[in-house]
């Protein structure tokens, strides 16, 4: 089955591929993939890049099996640009699309390591994230950006199946992220920022993973292991906190003044209604 992912709760990144069976633990590989440099221009590059994917591949959006998003957490405009991207095509061309947390994808790598196909490791590039292979039991936390001086996280266990949720999506300061059990390993770009910080809380940096973003190949990766039988169609974006913008203050006081008339203009009609009817019953 063909399965287009696309993820824009960091950076943005689209990722094609054959996933060989939708039940749990199957085989993929993946066909093309796509990544921004930067962390804002996902509006202009999700759809351009989905489009190069298939071009790529020779594929048709209407040859897919399934679309796969991922749902943050993220900024408010860049992670709904790739949800809106992945519903839009999903709609035009008739095919299901299935949510899942984005941190998930900085876990499957740091469990997995490299994924399968000509794309998704340059031919000749070192896989340097092999030697780290946490062992079964090891916590993992996975962190992102969030800006603010805050970061997003999720702790993982690491078990013979692969890894488990134990607790977020969570958006805070590293400083108030708790310490983990022995041995617990702090992976992605978010643990790059605050390794100190995160070191004096007991915290291991996987160093190769300094830079590490979640991507949409490794959200293909972790659906292939659930299965994509499996997955929730659930596509609400987890932003974890309000947004950042603000309604000018003329415009609020503005809203503010109609809002009070209106609630007057009701108030009169209401007393005008009932004063009509006591002198209606009067006259009866």
């Amino acid at each position: 089955m063909l399965v287009l992912a696309l993820d824009s709760s960091a950076t943005a990144s689209v990722a094609l591929a054959r996933v060989h069976g939708s039940e749990a633990g199957a085989s993929f590989e993946i066909l093309a993939r796509y990544e921004s440099e930067d962390t804002r221009s996902h509006a202009e590059v999700m759809g351009p890049y989905a489009q190069a994917a298939l071009q790529d591949a020779g594929v048709r959006g209407e040859d897919l099996d399934a679309i796969l998003t991922g749902t943050g957490p993220g900024p408010f405009t860049g992670l709904r640009a790739g949800i809106v991207t992945a519903r839009a095509l999903g709609f035009a061309w008739s095919v299901p699309v299935y949510g899942m947390m984005s941190l998930t994808a900085l876990a499957e790598r740091a469990v997995s390591g490299a994924v399968t196909g000509e794309a998704g490791a340059a031919a000749g590039e070192e896989n340097v994230e092999r030697a780290f292979a946490p062992g079964e039991g090891a916590e993992l936390l996975v962190l992102s950006d969030a800006r603010r001086r805050e970061v997003y996280s999720a702790r993982y266990r690491v078990n013979a199946e692969g890894y488990s949720l134990v607790d977020g999506p969570n958006v805070c300061p590293a400083s108030e992220i708790l310490p983990g059990g022995a041995p617990s390993y702090a992976y992605g770009y978010g643990a790059g920022l605050y390794s100190e910080t995160l070191e004096e809380h007991g915290w291991t940096i996987v160093d190769s993973a300094r830079k590490v973003h979640p991507h949409a190949e490794y959200l293909v990766a972790a659906a292939a292991r659930l299965g994509v039988e499996n997955l929730s169609e659930d596509t609400s974006a987890q932003y974890l906190r309000d947004s950042d913008a603000k309604v000018p203050a003329a415009m609020l006081a503005r809203q503010q003044k109609q809002s009070a008339q209106a609630s007057a203009q009701a108030a009169a009609q209401t007393a005008a209604q009932e004063t009509r009817q006591k002198t209606a019953q009067k006259e009866s």
